[in-house]
């Protein structure tokens, strides 16, 4: 390395000459001198040798026939030891196998033949130092390319290390940005605006799609994947938010189920990310808000009705009983006196069942009770009334072993049977079955009632707790019933089921809180 980098700096080259003849050392030296090169001189092998260690030579030239170690295995010596140096051998005539044997083991750069030829002495010399000068260049560029070879080597062990960190990454954000969007329990999509395509969604929407009657997962869009629709969902805001290029909503309707859609266009790119919330559960909770609101009302009204009728209605049924006892009476008297304590009898219990509807159970009165003992206890009184109906069947399903809750058994039993009398009443010709369920559901237990009957019309829904509400004719109802029955539940922290199919009957489930502090008693 050194010396290559001397000859490139433009240093003197350094020539070793070895004859065992002074006159030949002194000749060529002469005809050398013109050259720019630094020559030493040695008269036999073991002296050259020497000098070899001490001068680095990066020329030798060396005579063929020299006592001792001759010029073949010197200069394989000079090989071995400077392997870059140039080897030019001296010889005469007679030395054609000298010259072979040169070339097969020293690897001679030229011979010269004695006497040799000035001109011809310098241009070999030249060559000889233009040929250790290239060989190196060679092997400096040869160092810098394995130099340069081994840097790119690192470089690119160090981009693919960097390569797959960020690779690495880029996955594990990918992964969160998934789970992120997965774990959100509000159905989201990614959808192509042009086309309502579902470019991305998360498992919330996946589980929407799969409950209800939307289309495989090779549905190309939102409407028919989710909705499972022909066409887009009327009142869709994904047109408007693309339009407007801000957030839009609306409510679809879908299978008896309220959705709550936004729509937020994503800048530049033609796509939106919708959300959809099911507020069917809120919607009917709110109604059924509404419901305790009125009811309350009502009660208060009804109460305080109730109460200034209870008096003079006494008053009435008292006076008409006196009169019934006077013995001048007469037939006909008698007669419009029966009507008139019949009325007021009538009147009595109505104004009875407002006082019930307006008042809330007596904290005294509740205790742990059984829900399916309570409920056969109501069964056993109503089939008193359907010994005068024998075509009506009544079927008892009762759960055992339900967790004990705390009310009033005696007011839910009115609740049964007040169920059990609209059932048989809704039966077609006094003919059917009557079903009575119990059982569990998480933390609730629950009472059924359903029937064989003729259904309630969708019209009616909405108003069969309202007080005084009845379809049936004229004198075989109040209306309070149904309400009176919804405020026991209420007061007890329950609600009320209602599935029903016209001309296939109706079903009431009653859902009572079990208390977590008496989930456990026997």
């Amino acid at each position: 390395m050194g010396l290559a980098h001397t000859q490139e700096a433009g240093a003197r080259g350094r020539l070793l000459l070895v004859d065992d003849e002074e006159n030949i050392l002194k000749s060529i030296r002469r005809v050398l001198r013109r050259g720019d090169w630094d020559i030493e001189t040695a008269t036999d092998a073991e002296e050259g040798l020497k000098r070899l260690e001490q001068f680095l030579p990066q020329v030798v030239i060396s005579d063929f026939r020299m006592p001792g170690m001759n010029g073949v295995e010197f200069l394989a010596r000079v090989k071995e030891q400077v392997p870059r140096a140039q080897r030019i051998m001296l010889t005469g005539q007679a030395d054609q196998t000298a010259i072979e044997e040169a070339i097969n083991r020293s690897e001679i750069f030229r011979f010269i033949s004695k006497p040799w030829n000035d001109s011809h002495l310098v241009l070999t010399v030249k060559s000889a130092f233009e040929q250790y000068a290239l060989l190196a260049e060679n092997e400096r560029l040869h160092r810098m390319t394995q130099e340069q070879n081994a840097e790119l080597k690192r470089l690119n062990a160090d981009l693919e290390a960097r390569v797959e960190t960020r690779t690495l990454m880029l996955s594990q954000a990918k992964r969160d940005w998934e789970q992120t969007f997965d774990c959100i329990e509000t159905p989201l999509a990614v959808m192509q605006g042009t086309d309502y395509t579902v470019r991305r969604a998360n498992l919330a929407y996946l589980k929407v799609a799969a409950s209800g009657d939307g289309a495989t997962a090779s549905a190309v869009n939102c409407f028919q994947y989710l909705f499972g629709r022909d066409s887009p969902c009327v009142g869709c805001p994904l047109p408007s938010a693309l339009e407007s290029g801000k957030g839009a909503r609306s409510e679809i309707q879908q299978k008896g189920r309220t959705f709550v859609v936004a729509a937020y266009p994503m800048p530049g790119e033609g796509r939106v990310v919708c959300t959809y919330r099911d507020v069917t559960e809120e919607y009917a909770l709110t109604k059924r808000l509404i419901e305790t609101e009125k009811m309350a009302a009502v009660g208060q009204l009804a109460g305080g009705v109730a109460h200034e009728i209870n008096n003079p209605l006494g008053g009435i049924l008292a006076f008409a009983q006196l009169m019934k006892r006077d013995l001048g009476r007469s037939e006909a008297d008698r007669e419009s006196l029966d009507l008139i304590e019949e009325s007021a009898l009538r009147c009595k219990r109505i104004v009875e069942s407002l006082l019930k509807f307006s008042r809330h159970s007596k904290v005294e009165d509740r205790r742990h009770f059984e829900l399916s003992k309570c409920v056969e206890d109501a069964a056993v009184l109503f089939k008193a009334q359907l010994k005068s109906n024998p075509r009506v069947k009544l079927e008892l399903n009762l759960a055992s072993g339900l967790p004990k809750l705390f009310g009033d058994p005696a007011q839910l039993s009115q609740v049964v049977l007040n169920l059990l009398q609209n059932g048989l009443q809704a039966l077609p010709s006094a003919e059917g079955t009557l079903k009575v369920d119990t059982g569990r559901e998480g933390d609730r237990c629950f009472f059924a009632v359903a029937d064989s009957g003729s259904g309630i019309e969708e019209r009616y829904l909405p108003r069969i707790f309202e007080p005084s509400f009845t379809t049936k004719p004229p004198g075989e109802g109040t209306g309070l019933g149904l309400s009176i029955a919804y405020r026991i539940v209420q007061d007890h922290g329950g609600v009320f089921q209602v599935d029903t199919q016209v001309g296939h009957g109706s079903r009431f489930t009653v859902f009572l809180p079990i208390p977590l502090q008496l989930e456990r008693l026997p």
